[in-house]
């Protein structure tokens, strides 16, 4: 578990760690560099979770030396299925982040929401349903290995 208090936000007390896997943790289905060494730092305090329709087919073979849970989502209704696997795990015990529309639900529903915009861009209303914005992957990890800049962004 993670606690966090961030003035003006909330008191966070973070169990869990949820994150689509094309668009947010890699770009074709290849990983993007830094991701691995940042995911298993922070699974020594948070339970990592990838939820993906695996567009690409490379999720768990990119994912397989890594501290997580894989989710492979069947390709109907999957903002729904995001939202409902964040409500089973408890909405003010995650994090979210995501770029493309099927995470837009998830990161407005969620205690913290991080929106991403790297190479294959980020659905405008993904974008308006975080409580972030981050330029990469590595940033937004960041911000829960060095948890002032968390509050920087979220404090009143």
């Amino acid at each position: 578990m993670m606690e966090i208090s961030i003035p003006g936000f909330d008191d966070l007390k973070l169990e869990h760690l949820v994150m689509d896997y094309n668009g947010t943790m890699a770009c074709d289905g290849e990983l993007y560099i830094g991701v691995k060494e940042l995911v298993k730092e922070l699974s020594s305090d948070l339970k990592i979770h990838v939820i993906t329709a695996d567009t690409f087919g490379k999720a768990a073979n990119q994912l397989k030396d890594l501290p997580i849970k894989l989710t492979i989502m069947a390709k109907g209704n999957q903002d729904q299925g995001k939202l409902e696997y964040i409500e089973k795990l408890g909405y003010d015990s995650c994090i979210c982040i995501g770029n493309g529309r099927n995470d837009a639900l998830m990161l407005k529903k969620t205690k913290i929401g991080i929106a991403l915009l790297q190479d294959e861009g980020a659905a405008v209303i993904t974008v308006i349903s975080a409580d972030i914005l981050c330029r990469n992957i590595r940033d937004a990890l960041e911000l829960f290995t060095k948890t002032g800049r968390l509050t920087a962004s979220l404090r009143s």
